[in-house]
């Protein structure tokens, strides 16, 4: 039976989208958005990938930063990054954005020949710069709207829309898993650069986790950075201001920023001496 991969695992992802939405949206106060109706079992799996992280992920990617400097890990972090690549030319054709799909491309080409395999990142000083997208980015380009939120296992968050970009990239376009459905792995060797990924870009987001744990209610914070991050995605970083508007909530009758700001400096001065000391690099 073919070896399916399931491309960008969760921590990077909420990583990802924490970063994006707060540089992007400009750390917007929101308030915590009611169209979760899986929001029972979604807490319960954010807790369950919280624990996960606290007892196995989080101790790899310390571990893995003490026997590693920033250039070995920056190449390791190129390298997956090339490698994906196919996935977003792939979803450009799909999507019908012939240019995005020839520049993605020539990225792509730049970065594993010039770039030596993909560890070095030649092509964005080249004027190519990095643009992702995938087949939940594809199915909203025509039209599919996102359905209810997710908390998958393992996995983090997602929606009933872009949960299907898994099986879909994984399975047809994703490097790793192409080479595994031609060869014969005894040993599992095929996930060893999978688990490499995923320790990797989990300690680029130690210095970040005090984002989240900050946040007046972590879990809805995910959630809400996850979808913000979407739209910039949908729409190559500028979207409408009417659709940010909409899914912050600020639009709606009864919203007050200053109440919101109040609670969550509340929530920050509670837990202040909970937060555990930054990790050096």
């Amino acid at each position: 039976m073919p070896t399916l991969s399931l491309p960008r695992p969760f921590l990077p992802r909420r990583g990802l989208a924490l970063l994006a939405v707060l540089m992007l949206a400009g750390c917007a106060i929101a308030p915590p958005r009611t169209d979760d109706p899986l929001q029972k079992v979604n807490r319960k799996v954010y807790a369950f990938n919280d624990r996960l992280d606290k007892a196995v992920l989080r101790p790899a990617a310390v571990g893995y930063r003490k026997i590693t400097n920033p250039p070995v890990r920056r190449s390791v972090n190129n390298f997956f990054t090339n490698i994906e690549m196919p996935v977003t030319v792939a979803n450009d054709l799909l999507q019908a954005r012939p240019s995005q799909a020839l520049g993605s491309t020539g990225r792509f080409l730049i970065n594993l020949t010039i770039g030596v395999g993909g560890i070095f990142d030649p092509a964005t000083k080249m004027g190519l710069p990095l643009q992702t997208t995938d087949f939940g980015i594809t199915l909203a380009r025509w039209g599919l709207p996102e359905g209810d939120f997710l908390m998958l296992p393992l996995l983090g968050p997602s929606t009933m829309r872009d949960v299907w970009h898994y099986p879909v990239d994984g399975y047809f376009f994703d490097p790793l898993s192409l080479i595994a459905k031609n060869h014969g792995f005894n040993y599992g060797q095929y996930y060893l650069p999978q688990v490499l990924y995923v320790v990797s870009m989990r300690s680029q987001l130690i210095d970040a986790e005090g984002f989240l744990q900050t946040a007046y209610d972590p879990y809805a914070f995910l959630r809400d950075a996850y979808r913000q991050r979407r739209l910039y995605m949908l729409y190559d970083g500028n979207p409408p201001a009417d659709v940010i508007e909409k899914i912050q909530g600020v639009d709606q009758p009864g919203f007050d920023p200053d109440e919101l700001l109040e609670q969550q400096k509340q929530w920050e001065q509670q837990h202040a001496t909970s937060k555990p000391a930054p990790t050096k690099s």
